[in-house]
């Protein structure tokens, strides 16, 4: 990527960083650094994870929003603040609303976990007034701006304005200050860029020789398609599984940034994303939610030297455990454990016994099953979801099938009908 001669030509630069890194202290923790074993051997180089999910508020967006408003004048905290979320930045805004004293009034998808809205409202109490609109940050945004302007309240983004990526880049300020030497590359999650044109500002600045490398999910990225185009622009969809970074349009602050900062902008898959929060969560005693999970993740599709040293943000831990069934969903597809197949059986006695006894082999198990047409079952196809003791059995499963007079039609993960059986 192009690089600009100096940083002084950029939305954000590194004196704002540090003057964020002096106010931002009053409201957040400093958080670990934790070297992960398993994702250091696995990758063959050493994995440390900036475990911003220790972060007030579960999240490192406390730092942003509070580092915005702190800067507000009298009359702009009198009447108020508003803003949009996928739900941490909310948080953020609500924990800095009780603080600072504010009154703040929050917009968020409807598709917000109830983990997070209850957070909202616990931390910030009745400073704080919480509004669901919409099916994504997007559309939430729309209104809190214009609910902004009638109300004359100060609009707090969480990632498009320069107050709010100082603040999320000292992240970053600690990292440097409590690391001291410097990281070979960084991993950084990515939504609308506001962590990461904060965080690679002070990178760039004090480790000018680190990789810094942004991470999004691959149904909303956002920033690599303003990279391609060369602006920022608007995705035509996105998906929301990842929410913490599902964002259809990235900032016209984070963008010049990220550009000229940014040495790469990578994607992964929701199956991806999915296994490392259960890898997370089962070997490092780690509760990540998609976007914090996404850095690590990204791990194996990037080329790391042997023996360097990696960084990555853990970006969040606010999680609703409802939402682990469609985790576990989703890790099972990705890994290639869990198939789904069309299944017709001929119309005569023990068709079904047949299938049970001479095409399943030892360590596969049918966890769905659901005839398609239920007003005729005797001669419409059933629906049966089977899981893999390896992933390396498949083949042979599909040659049992081949070879039974059993009419089986497997359903690949990029048809459309997937979507409605997973």
């Amino acid at each position: 990527m192009p690089r600009l001669s100096t940083m002084s030509d950029l939305p954000v630069t590194p004196d704002d960083v540090a003057r964020a890194a002096e106010v931002v202290p009053r409201i957040a923790v400093p958080t670990a650094l934790d070297r992960s074993s398993r994702l250091s051997e696995r990758h063959g180089v050493e994995v440390l994870l900036k475990r911003e999910d220790q972060q007030v508020g579960r999240s490192y967006k406390v730092r942003g929003a509070f580092n915005l408003m702190s800067g507000l004048t009298p009359d702009e905290l009198a009447r108020g603040v508003v803003c949009a979320s996928a739900g941490n930045h909310a948080q953020g805004l609500a924990l800095s609303c009780s603080r600072l004293g504010v009154d703040g009034h929050i917009f968020v998808p409807t598709n917000t976990p109830r983990q997070k809205r209850d957070r909202i409202r616990e931390l910030g109490g009745d400073r704080v007034t919480l509004t669901m609109l919409g099916k994504t940050y997007d559309e939430a945004s729309t209104a809190a701006t214009a609910h902004g302007v009638e109300h004359q309240m100060t609009y707090v983004h969480p990632f498009d304005d320069p107050r709010t990526v100082a603040g999320q880049g000292t992240v970053a300020f600690g990292l440097v200050r409590d690391e001291g030497e410097p990281l070979d590359v960084a991993v950084v999650p990515v939504g609308g860029g506001g962590l990461l044109a904060g965080m690679a500002t002070w990178l760039k600045h004090r480790w000018p020789d680190c990789r810094v490398i942004g991470v999004e999910p691959e149904g909303a990225a956002s920033m690599r398609a303003a990279l391609a185009a060369g602006e920022p622009v608007a995705l035509e969809g996105i998906d929301t599984f990842v929410d913490g970074a599902s964002v259809g349009r990235v900032g016209a602050t984070t963008y010049p940034i990220v550009r000229d900062l940014v040495d790469d902008v990578v994607t992964v898959s929701t199956g991806a994303v999915s296994t490392e929060m259960l890898a997370l969560y089962q070997s490092d005693g780690i509760i990540a939610e998609p976007a914090g999970a996404m850095a690590s993740a990204a791990l194996s599709v990037l080329e790391l030297e042997r023996g360097s040293r990696v960084g990555c943000v853990v970006s969040g831990g606010n999680n609703d455990v409802s939402r682990y069934a469609d985790v576990i969903e989703r890790s099972l597809v990705h890994e290639g454990l869990r198939h789904y197949f069309l299944v017709s059986f001929p119309q005569e006695p023990g068709a079904l016994r047949h299938f049970l006894d001479d095409v399943l082999a030892a360590g596969e198990d049918i966890v769905v099953f659901e005839y398609v047409k239920k007003s005729n079952r005797e001669t419409g196809p059933a629906l049966i979801g089977i899981d893999l003791e390896s992933a390396d059995g498949l083949p042979g499963l599909m040659d049992r099938m081949k070879q039974s007079n059993i009419n089986v039609e497997k359903i690949a993960s990029a048809s459309p009908l997937f979507e409605f059986v997973t």
